[in-house]
């Protein structure tokens, strides 16, 4: 009776050597590496297979498994809306509510009202800087007990802006006050706006860890987990790699600073290749986005509402969203399996690889002055403008597709009345102190000229 220890070992192992043999033998003196070898934005040669006497290493990943959570973002208009919908959310599957608080008059004890207090945690992301209403908000939590997580970036808000909240000094001053009187989270890092703005992915990690780096430079004894943003793009695999990469990096600049914490890592898909036209085609994006942030092994996700480019917030967009996320971790068990991509050679390729560049392109930065003085000379704007711009002309010569967009569009899609919010690159001229990072998405300029062609 064969047992299951001897089974198939009466077949001779294939090496790598010979795979290869056979495929030169199919491709019929076509040229292996010019035919099957393709290279990425990124100087990664991928091959067509992988085998583990060449490829087999395995990278050690000591990440505490945890189920991701899923996410559900609310911007705070109306205080009581806001808090009712907070309600209504959780009990329809979300796991972590995501505030993001339009000014300071907004009452935190009015948003928080009958709100659960436990197995639920509140991210605050507050685009502003105010020691008096952490204070608040760290009042109101010494007599509660929910579990909140601040977002604060300052570095974040000068990238994206081009200005401070108020100045290099009085920023760092005042987030410093806020880490060292806060009993939970505060830093984040908005790594997300730099591949929402055309960078590559080695350029999205060495730009991100740069950016942590600053705040370790900058605000001694960081004695808090702090929270990292990604946006997750369209690569499937490449993905996953630059998550499980990052955690990488972070850990290995943590080390350094005796920084003892795991980051935590907040994944939202990606609005660079997102559309108006064929809109439905973006619930296909976000589905294999979410699930190479899951196997990435991000925290937490909060998912891109298939119109959230065009239509105000709605809770049919909101619900086919969480319902994504539903699905992937109740019907499809994504929170079951602990670090699913370990093992599978090509990832662990991919991750060392991406992992290794965006080292060096990290320590090229810090070489130069670091990732603040990079900015206000205005390299790194001009390094992701580079990127961007090679990747909007692949899919303006449809080199790269779009689809619906600049590969099989239906010539009978009408949007032009159905745009409740401005999708494109907003301009506004106004003095700053450096040059902003702009998100622009791929397909606009393609949309524009539809728009304006139609009846």
């Amino acid at each position: 009776m064969r047992t299951k220890n001897t089974l198939f070992s009466e077949f001779e192992s294939v090496g790598s050597k010979q795979w290869k043999q056979q495929i030169q033998y199919e491709l019929k003196g076509a040229d292996y590496n010019e035919t099957l070898v393709w290279e990425s934005p990124e100087g990664i040669k991928v091959k067509p297979f992988y085998h583990n006497d060449e490829d087999g290493k395995t990278i050690e990943n000591n990440t505490l498994f945890k189920p991701f959570a899923i996410v559900q973002n609310i911007f705070v208009h109306d205080v009581k809306l806001s808090n009712q919908r907070a309600l209504d959310t959780l009990s329809r599957g979300a796991e972590i509510i995501r505030f993001t608080l339009e000014n300071e008059s907004i009452a935190i004890e009015e948003l928080m009202h009958n709100l659960p207090e436990e197995n639920v945690t509140y991210y605050l992301n507050i685009p502003f800087l105010s020691k008096e209403y952490c204070a608040s908000i760290q009042e109101y939590a010494l007599k509660n007990k929910f579990n909140f997580v601040i977002l604060i970036d300052p570095i974040g808000q000068l990238a994206k802006d081009g200005n401070w909240f108020d100045s290099f000094e009085k920023d760092f001053e005042n987030l410093q006050t806020i880490t060292s009187n806060t009993s939970f989270p505060v830093i984040k890092i908005d790594g997300g706006l730099y591949q929402n703005a055309g960078a590559t992915i080695v350029q999205q990690l060495a730009y991100t860890l740069a950016h942590v780096n600053e705040y370790f430079n900058r605000i001694p004894n960081i004695n808090q987990p702090i929270s990292i943003e990604v946006s997750v793009g369209t690569n499937y695999f490449f993905e996953i790699a630059k998550l499980r990469a990052l955690r990488i990096l972070f850990n290995t600049l943590a080390k350094e600073y005796q920084h003892d914490f795991e980051c935590n890592l907040i994944a939202t898909p990606s609005k660079r290749n997102k559309t108006i036209y064929d809109y439905n085609v973006n619930m296909l994006r976000t589905t294999t986005e979410c699930m190479s942030a899951i196997l990435g092994g991000a925290n937490a996700v909060a998912n891109l509402p298939y119109d959230a480019l065009y239509h105000k917030d709605n809770e049919f967009g909101d619900r086919i969203a969480r319902n994504q996320l539903l699905i992937l971790k109740h019907e499809s068990f994504f929170d079951k399996v602990k670090n699913a991509a370990d093992g599978a050679y090509y990832i662990e390729s991919l991750t060392e690889q991406l992992a290794e560049k965006a080292l060096l392109l990290f320590k090229e930065i810090e070489e130069k002055g670091g990732f603040l003085a990079l900015l206000k000379e205005g390299v790194i704007q001009r390094k992701i403008s580079e990127s961007a711009q090679k990747e909007q002309d692949l899919i303006d010569s449809g080199k790269e597709v779009l689809l619906g967009t600049n590969k099989y569009p239906n010539k009978n899609d009408r949007m032009k009345n159905d745009l409740e919010l401005y999708p494109f690159l907003k301009q506004n001229p106004r003095k700053t102190l450096i040059t902003p990072i702009i998100e622009k998405r791929l397909a606009e300029k393609l949309e524009q000229e539809r728009l304006s062609q139609e009846a």
